[in-house]
């Protein structure tokens, strides 16, 4: 799971250009992110020159 540091993100896009899946959305100015096509690859977070992005690891239930 993606979890976006909004206070840092300047919401470029750069993340959503290099998304495999298509996972994240860049849709008024606001960062969205589809969970279920995530598949944390972390190119996303690799890719943000903010460093605004973090994969989180699923926690069991």
């Amino acid at each position: 799971m993606i979890k976006i540091r909004r206070e840092v993100c300047g919401y470029c896009g750069a993340c959503v250009s290099v998304c495999p899946n298509g996972a994240l959305e860049l849709i008024d100015a606001f960062l969205t992110v589809d969970n279920d096509n995530c598949t944390n690859c972390g190119i996303c977070a690799k890719i943000c020159p903010l460093g605004a992005l973090e994969i989180e690891d699923e926690k069991p239930l």
